[in-house]
């Protein structure tokens, strides 16, 4: 009986064993009314807390407002009369229980506390209160109850009246708080153009992520672009993030130095030792002291915000197991009969509404976590970034640039990959206990045989991941070498048509993809392993639990509720037992990255104050007092006892010999170096243009601005300057070009004048030029130091400090400081130190027997300086260096298109201009520069949905068959499972009839063998699978490289390589290994949900009206999410690259940076390039949280039916069946969810196929061998070439190079041709190989046709001396012979003749001598004379030899010369010429002229005709 109202408190035969359940009035009138009011009053002070921190502006009362306000005085009004009626009732001597006295005053003061708290929300600009919907919810769902029973008792008391107006009241304050307030005034949202609608979200539609709906249908209509994202939340972003880290990490800083400094003063207080021994300790005590600990930085900056995540996993992990108890009482419902119904309805809709919760508070708590990783992913980027720009050179110098790269895009990947883990480091052993726990009630000790199996399945899954992880290693080594082989292969395609050598290679290439797979199909063995024991271990673990069971005691029955419960528990331990090794692991990494980035973040910095800025006093900008500098602390000092003062607009020169510390001594003036002692001032702004000029992935323009406002007048004047007028003439965008990272697309002296454009831009006070004058040509630098840097140059009123090379700008300067080992040995002016005849005499007198070589050569000594940038000093001069142009001009082909397609990692912006460095030499291309940009294709990306065909291309590469048979398995394996459970549910019926003792044998046997089937099965099916995928992947790359190797050359000159190679790499990546898993994943769960419905439906066949519906919205969801994350992806990746490129750029120009003070614009640039990564991924965040809710939701609803269905069919459904339908519908939503994530990834993978296939099938050369035209063996025997009326273009749509040319050259000429720049003289030697084939007339050789034979029966019967001599990596063997065609002796023979005897024979790998990529350790000569060497090898009648233009000393020149004349003696032989002196003894000179002949007969002849001919051997001086 209850104190409060003398009545029973709960009936149990009122309230359970009826149809019309009612609870008794006490019970409503307390529980159930002090439910929601203990609810407000416990949350109110914490949140009335939280609302006095959050401060968000007011918002102005709106009607909505003024109506939640009235209802909630109105319910208090309400909730009082109450009360007033009962004292009115004592009046009247009915005296009424205490409870009448109670809830009314309880009530009415809780709804006062709501109504308070609806207007202090406005003022504090809450736009939509969770509090208050639940507690709204909760005074619904109680007043629901007594609603019932007063409708059911319908009187007409005062109370009744007073209750449905409460009840009305409270369900129109719920609903009205649902609708959100207007946002507050003076809020940020109102000035973003793109606001996240989150912040502006109700509570209802965050719970369900219900905001990110808009984004996720604008992604299904069309592709999303960047312009489409959402602004990042204010506090998610960089400029939240990283400060409040760095604060954390500086107080770290903070403490670390008073421990230290502490210590110090207790050892020197305890020592009354020698100083020697202090030292001693002073350094012991420095190593041993600990680093600041950058982990509880990050703990502090992120702890509390990932906490609330926490505390969402533990409440998750409780509703857990929620679910098997639910999943109990239901399988007890249906064994008792005579039970009202409305018990299993309550049931089925309690376990919906749990498993909604939980899928609730599961998304929330990811929610969290990838927001926490978010954030330390941005933060951790924007402490490396700033403490890349503020690190001293020393540690600087100890890490590569790729390193710190590789912190900021790998280590900072690893905590954001961590954090979304983290939680499970204490909620998988929670987990575990607890279903342990359950299990123990429910089966009792038989458990631990279960569990005993799992932990035994821990180290066979441990072993097979170590293996795999080994394999994959091993795979990445095989896969590098056949990428480095293809890159060759492609670079040097034309060399293997010319030699029709592409069969050799092919073998190279098939032979280390045959290693790779086998590697591959190792590991895909081990995963069918894993695969395996993956699904086979929840049964495993059920058999050895139920045998158990069933044999240790006689008593034991085995009944559903037992079986079904421990079948869901097992099911939900099996998920913690997975990710336990995964999360250590990932801690594991994340420890190691942390000790990286800790240790970076501890770098020494410089010391901002090295160098003195306020200086006014005196008349000298530049004053430096007894400097002694040193690079690094514990290096000996580079520069000693300096002592300069430059006066206010001066120019001083610093010269000295290389090494002597010149370019220290710049570094030192802008506080660069470390300062031992002296001091150092500088007079106002600095300018600084680096001996090396950095230019950044930027236009032109942006370059020479560096952040300064544009200003049209003066940009015009610093370019005239400079020189660089001229060059943007060139340049396909003027000074809007987009300039390649490391100024690919300009040259070294163009990189240099943009360089010292910037400075003259910047308009400072001093100028700091460090030998801006190397990179550039003589005429030009003598422009620019009369135009800039001298007496009357632009700069004249500055001051300007010089270090030259440069003489004969010396006698301009106003001082001259000489530098000798680091010290000033002369300072004064060019007349002075001539006189002293000191150091500076002797410079000028060994540097001006060079100076005059200078003028012709372009800067000889330069190339002694930097060997690194030799390239650029030549550059200039275009012509003169063929060699290094082409090196160069290939490695801009391949950057520009590294990958065009977003997915790679290194997208660029180069890609569209890289290309415009001339690709081909021919005159009109650069006339025409329309022509010219579109010479290289835009590749195209897919956008939008896979076709179907695809897919099937697919298929048919695994084999149509094995398609089909990999299915069925899926199939049989998904049956015997099945089977599994519905013996199960069978044998659980035998304990309702009692025959239990009979067949335990028969029923723990059968129920083995079915469940070791489904495993072998799975085994076998995964087998299939992986030989299928193997085989696709085989026939692809193989149909790929076939189809390259037989593709005309016209297609190499108009696709970048990159493209190719990315195909190669990437594209046959994702087919090796991303595709087979996904597929894998795919077939696993779709079959895991097709069956969950197969069974469902069998046991309650009315199941199936509801899975259409299902489905539809299934598949509809399903569409939208794809559409909308594919998009997202691609912009992820997309956006991710800029960050670390711009990162790498900095971290090169960090002292440019830092000199012109552009320190924290830099800083804001790399801030903004993160926000707009993570403004792309934080959607695709939600978009999963989205997804996720609404594919769960299904699957809820799927539980939800599968036990309604179960209660309404109780009659003829034996408990068996329920568990079964029941529990595997809790199974399926975790298989939905992850089939739409497969669906996914399947689309963005099978990509891949659709672009190998497309390379796969572009149309190829004629074929290589025409079995029915096959020449004679010997032939050619005489070596007669007749050109018959020929005519030949380089591409459909381009002009004709050579137009109707006939020719008739008897076997043994020898034919010279010369004619100027694109005459056509190449073209010719291409035509003989076919490389062009033919637009008119023919060519015979011994009067067969050449169009009508094989090409490489053509192509191996000739040969060629190509201009640039192209070795591929390999021995030097296989460089002369791949087919290995030739004895040793033959070989040898041959390297005699070419010279190369001696060089061979004197290394100790003689023939087997490693050739690098490209031949890069032989010498240019060397190269030339090893493809002297593969022509001696072959011998045939007919050689053409395309000369080199001027790579060669002319002594190689000579030999070669000799060489042919000699062993080629009555070969048929033409050469293109360069230099005339080699072909005037030849029995004849073709002379061509815009691709016809202009003149054709002996070189006398020719000579005497005065003709084309004799103003060219005129010009060469071979005639007067």
């Amino acid at each position: 009986n209850c104190v409060f109202c003398s009545r029973f408190w709960f009936v149990a035969n009122e309230t359970l064993h009826t149809d019309r359940p009612d609870l008794p009035e006490c019970f409503q009138l307390s529980v159930l009314s002090w439910l929601p009011c203990i609810y407000l009053w416990a949350v109110c002070p914490i949140y009335l807390f939280y609302l006095k921190r959050n401060n968000r502006g007011y918002i102005m009362m709106s009607i909505k407002n003024r109506f939640k306000t009235v209802f909630g005085l109105l319910l208090w009004i309400v909730c009082w009369i109450d009360l007033f009626y009962t004292f009115h009732e004592l009046r009247h001597g009915h005296s009424q229980p205490p409870i009448y006295f109670v809830t009314p005053l309880v009530l009415g003061m809780t709804m006062l506390l709501a109504t308070f708290l609806i207007q202090f929300e406005r003022l504090r600009g809450v736009q939509s209160s969770g509090v208050l919907f639940i507690f709204w919810f909760l005074s619904v769902l109680c007043a629901i109850v007594p609603f019932r029973s007063k409708i059911l008792q319908a009187s007409s008391q005062l109370r009744f009246t007073t209750f449905y107006f409460y009840f009305t009241l409270v369900v129109c304050e719920l609903i009205l708080c649902c609708f959100n307030e207007k946002p507050p005034l003076f809020s940020n949202v109102v000035t973003d153009p793109n606001p996240c609608p989150e912040t502006t979200a109700g509570f209802l539609s965050r719970m369900t992520f219900w905001w990110f709906t808009s984004m996720a249908i604008k992604g299904y209509k069309m592709p999303l672009e960047a312009k489409d994202l959402w602004s990042l939340n204010q506090r998610d972003s960089s400029k939240a993030m990283v400060p409040t880290l760095l604060k954390e990490w500086e107080k770290e800083q903070a403490k670390q130095l008073k421990h230290v400094s502490q210590s110090m003063a207790n050892m020197l207080a305890d020592s009354e030792s020698s100083p020697e021994e202090v030292e001693v300790l002073l350094s012991n005590q420095k190593a041993a002291s600990r680093q600041p600990s950058f982990l509880r930085a990050l703990i502090k900056a992120f702890g509390p915000y990932f906490l609330i995540g926490s505390g969402f996993k533990l409440l998750q992990d409780l509703i857990t197991f929620v679910n098997p108890q639910l999943l109990r009482m239901l399988i007890s419902f249906t064994k008792q009969k005579g039970v009202p119904d409305w018990w299993g309805y309550t049931l089925a809709f309690l376990m919906f509404f749990t498993a909604f919760l939980q899928t609730l508070i599961l998304h929330h708590h990811f929610q969290y976590c990838f927001v926490t990783g978010m954030n330390v992913r941005t933060a951790v980027i924007g402490a490396i970034y700033r403490k890349a720009l503020a690190i001293t050179n020393a540690a600087k110098r100890s890490t590569t640039v790729g390193e710190v790269v590789n912190l900021m895009s790998v280590d900072a990947q690893r905590f954001m990959d961590l954090t979304t883990f983290l939680n499970m480091l204490w909620s998988a052993p929670f987990q575990i206990m607890l279903a342990l726990f359950f299990l123990w009630q429910n089966l009792g000790a038989s458990v631990l045989a279960g569990v005993a199996v799992m932990i035994m399945l821990i180290p066979f899954n441990a072993v097979i991941a170590m293996k795999t992880r080994a394999y994959q290693v091993e795979q990445m080594q095989y896969k590098d070498s056949r990428i480095k082989l293809m890159n060759e292969i492609l670079n040097g395609i034309k060399v293997l048509k010319l030699y029709a050598w592409e069969d050799s290679f092919k073998e190279k290439v098939l032979a280390i993809r045959q290693k790779e797979l086998n590697v591959l199909r190792k590991t895909a063995y081990l995963g069918a392993l894993s695969t395996m024991a993956w699904t086979s271990a929840p049964f495993l673990v059920a058999l050895t639990t139920f045998a158990v069971y069933v044999y240790v005691d006689e008593t034991h029955v085995l009944d559903a509720e037992k079986a079904f419960v421990s079948l869901s528990l097992f099911n939900i331990l099996r998920f913690p037992l997975n990710m336990l090794p995964q999360v250590i692991s990932s801690i594991v990494q994340a420890s190691v990255s942390l000790k990286r980035v800790q240790g970076f973040l501890s770098h020494d910095e410089l010391d901002p104050n090295s160098v003195d800025r306020k200086n006014t006093a005196t008349g000298y900008s530049v004053t430096v007092v007894n400097g002694k500098f040193t690079w690094a602390k514990e290096d000996p000092p580079v520069l000693h006892n300096i002592n300069m003062m430059v006066p206010q607009g001066s120019l001083l020169a610093v010269v000295g010999h290389v090494g002597c510390g010149k370019s220290s001594l710049i570094s030192a003036l802008l506080g660069e170096m470390e300062k031992l002692e002296g001091d150092i001032s500088i007079r106002g702004s600095v300018a600084y243009v680096p001996q090396q000029a950095w230019i950044q992935n930027a236009t032109l323009r942006d370059n020479i601005l560096f952040g300064k406002p544009y200003n049209e007048q003066k940009y015009r004047c610093v370019l005239e300057a400079c020189a660089l007028t001229p060059d943007l003439e060139v340049l396909p965008g003027g000074d809007m070009t987009e300039i390649g990272e490391k100024g690919i697309n300009l040259s070294g002296g163009q990189r240099q004048r943009v360089s010292l454009a910037r400075a003259l831009y910047s308009d400072a006070d001093v100028y700091l030029l460090d030998d801006p004058l190397s990179a550039v040509d003589a005429h030009v630098s003598k422009h620019i130091f009369d135009n800039l840097i001298g007496p009357e140059g632009v700069l004249k009123g500055k001051t300007r400090i010089l270090v030259t090379h440069g003489i004969s700008f010396l006698p301009q300067v106003d001082n001259i400081m000489v530098m000798v080992e680091g010290r000033v040995s002369e300072m004064g002016s060019y007349q002075e130190l001539l006189k002293q005849n000191g150091a500076f005499a002797e410079f000028l007198r060994n540097y001006t027997l060079e100076d005059i070589i200078e003028e012709d050569e372009d800067l000889i000594e330069d190339e002694q300086m930097f060997p690194d940038d030799a390239l650029s000093n030549h550059i200039d001069m275009v012509d003169s260096e063929p060699v290094i142009n082409e090196a160069k001009r290939n490695f801009i082909r391949q950057i520009s298109i590294i990958s065009a397609d977003g997915e790679g990692t290194r997208s660029r912006s180069v890609r569209r201009h890289g290309c415009s460095q001339r690709k081909h030499g021919e005159p009109q291309e650069k006339k025409k520069p329309h022509e010219m940009e579109k010479l290289i294709q835009a590749e195209t990306a897919e956008t939008g949905r896979v076709k179907t065909k695809v897919y099937l291309e697919y298929a048919k590469a695994v084999g149509p068959l094995l398609s089909v048979v990999i299915c069925l398995l899926y199939g049989c394996q998904s049956g015997a499972a099945i089977g599994a459970n519905i013996w199960l549910s069978q044998w659980t019926n035998d304990a309702t009839r009692n025959q239990t003792k009979e067949n335990v044998n028969m029923r723990v046997g059968v129920y083995a063998a079915l469940g070791i089937a489904q495993g072998i099965l799975v085994l076998i099916s995964s087998f299939t699978l992986a030989m299928g995928n193997m085989s696709a992947a085989r026939k692809l790359h193989h149909n790929l490289l076939t189809n390259k190797l037989h593709t005309p050359q016209s297609f190499f000159d108009t696709t970048p390589i990159g493209r190719i190679i990315n195909r190669f790499s990437k594209d046959i990546y994702v087919i090796d290994e991303a595709l087979p898993a996904t597929v894998l994943m795919f077939l696993g769960t779709f079959f895991v949900s097709l069956s969950t419905m197969i069974v469902i439906i069998s046991s309650t066949p009315i199941f199936a009206v509801v899975i259409a519906p299902l489905a539809f919205i299934y598949i509809f969801v399903q569409r939208f999410y794809v559409a909308t994350s594919r998009q997202l992806k691609r912009l992820e990746s997309v956006s991710r690259s800029p960050i670390y490129s711009h990162f790498s750029e900095t971290i090169t120009g960090s002292s440019v940076i830092r000199a012109y003070g552009r320190h924290s614009a830099f800083v804001l640039m790399s801030d903004m390039k993160v926000d707009e990564n993570q403004k792309s991924y934080y959607p695709s965040i939600v978009s999963n949280r989205w997804l996720g809710v609404r594919i769960e939701f299904i699957g809820n609803c799927i539980v939800l039916f599968a036990a309604l269905f179960a209660v309404t069919g109780k009659e003829s459904l034996n408990p068996g069946l329920v568990g079964l339908s029941v529990s595997y519908a809790l199974q399926v939503t975790m298989s939905l969810n992850w089939m739409v994530r497969m669906t996914s990834d399947l689309e963005s993978n099978i990509v891949a196929v659709e672009r190998v296939k497309e390379y796969s099938e572009t149309k190829t050369e004629a074929p290589w061998d025409v079995e029915d035209k096959k020449p004679l063996p010997e032939w050619p025997m005489e070596g007669n070439v007749q050109f018959y009326n020929y005519s030949v273009r380089y591409r459909e749509g381009l002009d004709l190079v050579l137009k109707n040319l006939t020719l008739d050259i008897k076997g043994g000429e020898k034919i010279g041709i010369v004619g100027r720049t694109g005459a056509g003289k190449s073209s010719m030697t291409l035509c003989l190989f076919r490389l062009l084939e033919a637009a008119a007339g023919e060519i015979t050789i011994d009067k067969v046709k050449i169009a009508e034979i094989g090409l490489h029966d053509l192509r191996s019967k000739l040969t060629i001396i190509p201009q640039e001599p192209v070795l591929f990596s390999g021995t030097l063997r296989m460089n002369l012979d791949p087919f290995e065609k030739y004895s040793d002796e033959e070989v040898w023979k041959a390297l005699e003749h070419s010279d190369l005897h001696k060089f061979v024979s004197n290394h100790p790998a003689k023939l087997e001598l490693e050739c690098s990529e490209g031949g890069e350790n032989l010498s240019v000569g060397q190269r030339q004379l090893v493809c002297l060497a593969r022509a001696l090898l072959r011998k045939t009648k007919i050689l053409i030899l395309d000369e080199a233009t001027a790579a060669i000393d002319l002594e190689t020149d000579d030999l070669i010369q000799s060489t042919i004349r000699t062993q080629f003696e009555n070969c048929t032989v033409f050469t293109i010429a360069h230099r005339l002196n080699t072909i005037m003894d030849y029995t004849r000179v073709l002379v061509l002229d815009k691709g016809q002949i202009a003149e054709f007969d002996t070189p006398t002849n020719l000579i005497s005709q005065r003709g084309i001919f004799y103003g060219m051997a005129k010009d060469a001086g071979l005639v007067q």
